[in-house]
């Protein structure tokens, strides 16, 4: 067991009270040289971390897994999942560890954990540890989507290990990330209980979910129907902001989904540059199933997984319980398409005025165009502000969408100058670039230089602000530069 550190966090620690079959207590594996890459001051600040008791090389070695904070219980946790489409019923924490909780500064409550922090009963013969890559790229997509304003885990913390870790295409160095969340309890949890006929289980994970994110269902005769109801439409806008953005997830497996409605591991994602309803980044999608256009979809599938674990509790005649979750899934699409529409209007400026009825037709005709074009997604969409005024601020393509969205947009309250405001806080001018992050891992895993890692996030910590000087991260790539695949790293 690793040496205990005090000085770090206040911790507590609801999910270790539920039944044992929900976790394993394991501690986490010591690594040879810790040495700390990145520690989010803020975050920490928000979250109740003392870091001023703390030395340079304690902290790094808390950080690193080689010092557990006093207080914590270090646990993995159980869930199943449906991978690319099929049942696995027992994955659960492979390589990741629940540091313990704390209650942020805002009263609410949040997980830490270790990723790459050693193998667990459930490693399914894996190491546990993650590459440094992985690593840097989960700091900087999840730090960047809390920027843009989405739900997201946090980056605490990002550490090297001194040791390497052996992938498919050889050695390369190892890393240990601390990311803070809602809480990890997932679709997949509940399937994990479910599958086995556990209903007590899954009652007691509901009423947990209920109390944790869901608090004004707890006097709810109906609660548990409502539960589902609730987390249908967290995920609903979450996917739709996904799409407002241009996110591919990459793997929406329903172990990959939250029931607090947070984005959670950035594995084989991307940000799409060229717009295109297809585009797949993730090397092992090769039928595309993960593909942009197709997350609307998958949001309703996966929901439909949990419906089915939640059967039992809905209502104890099953054909009622079957006929009460069905009519709430066949609203999923409704749910999605009244979030995606609302932020489609918006990044074209339309905040304010109710929806005319044609202001459908003006988003998808603007992504017709953007298709046909092989348009960029990201520079189209902040392009709008000055096209609002300005016949030369996109390809003469659009000439003709943008008369029609001019006279949409003359009669918002506020006119068009209002509409320009509305855009310039709503389209990012700098994403996480898929060929600039893979710049910054190759820097640091072929150089061990970290500089531009750390330009990078500065960068990205600022997303709707022209920033002087910045111009190569703002700019698509060139076609030496594209990425076309991104891997999970595990």
């Amino acid at each position: 067991m690793p040496p205990t550190h005090g000085a770090f966090a206040e911790f507590s620690h609801t999910y270790a009270a539920l039944p044992e079959r929900f976790h394993v207590r394991v501690p986490p594996t010591p690594v040879a040289a810790p040495a700390l890459i990145a520690f989010n001051d803020d975050l920490a600040s928000e979250i109740g971390v003392d870091r001023s008791q703390l030395s340079d090389a304690s902290l790094a070695a808390i950080c690193a897994g080689n010092s557990v904070p006093e207080g914590a219980l270090p646990l993995a946790m159980a869930y199943a999942g449906h991978q690319f489409g099929s049942f696995v019923p027992q994955l659960g924490d492979g390589r990741a560890l629940l540091i313990g909780e704390v209650v942020d500064l805002q009263g609410k409550r949040r997980d830490l954990q270790w990723k790459g922090a050693g193998p667990t009963p459930f490693s399914r013969r894996g190491d546990g540890r993650a590459a440094l890559g992985p690593v840097l790229r989960e700091y900087l997509v999840s730090e960047a989507m809390h920027a843009l304003g989405l739900p997201t885990t946090r980056a605490l913390s990002a550490a090297t290990t001194g040791e390497s870790v052996l992938r498919e295409g050889g050695p390369l160095p190892g890393g240990v990330l601390i990311r803070v969340a809602a809480s990890h309890v997932r679709i997949g949890t509940f399937e994990f209980f479910a599958a086995r006929g556990d209903v007590d289980a899954v009652r007691a994970l509901a009423d947990y979910a209920i109390a944790r994110h869901y608090p004004q269902l707890r006097d709810d005769p109906d609660r548990y129907f409502a539960l589902f109801e609730a987390v249908a439409e967290r995920q609903s806008s979450l996917i739709a902001r996904w799409m407002e953005i241009g996110f591919i997830h990459g793997v929406m497996n329903t172990d990959n989904m939250t029931i607090s409605g947070e984005t959670i591991d950035f594995g084989p994602c991307a940000f799409m540059d060229e717009y295109d309803p297809a585009t797949v980044y993730s090397f092992i999608d090769r039928r595309g199933r993960y593909a942009y256009g197709n997350q609307p979809d998958i949001l309703q599938w996966n929901l439909a997984r949990l419906a089915e674990t939640l059967l039992p509790l809905i209502d104890a005649d099953p054909g009622q319980a079957i006929e009460r979750a069905t009519a709430s899934l066949h609203g999923v699409p409704a749910r999605f398409d009244r979030h995606w529409l609302a932020g489609f209007r918006r990044k074209l400026g339309l905040g304010v005025c109710v929806d005319e009825g044609g202001d459908r037709a003006l988003v998808t005709g603007l992504l017709a165009v953007m298709q046909a074009e092989a348009a960029d997604f990201t520079s189209t969409f902040r392009a709008l502000a000055g096209a609002a005024t300005d016949d030369t601020a996109l390809p003469g393509a659009f000439l003709d969408w943008t008369h029609r969205w001019r006279e949409r947009l003359a009669r918002e309250p506020g006119g068009i100058a209002s509409g320009i405001a509305t855009m310039r806080r709503t389209n990012p001018v700098y994403i996480p670039r898929n060929h600039r992050i893979e710049e910054i891992i190759a820097a640091a895993v072929q150089d061990g230089d970290f500089g531009p890692f750390h330009t990078l996030h500065t960068v990205l910590a600022r997303p709707f602000a022209l920033q002087p000087d910045r111009d190569p991260y703002r700019t698509p790539p060139l076609p030496h530069e594209r990425v076309q695949n991104t891997f999970c790293g595990t």
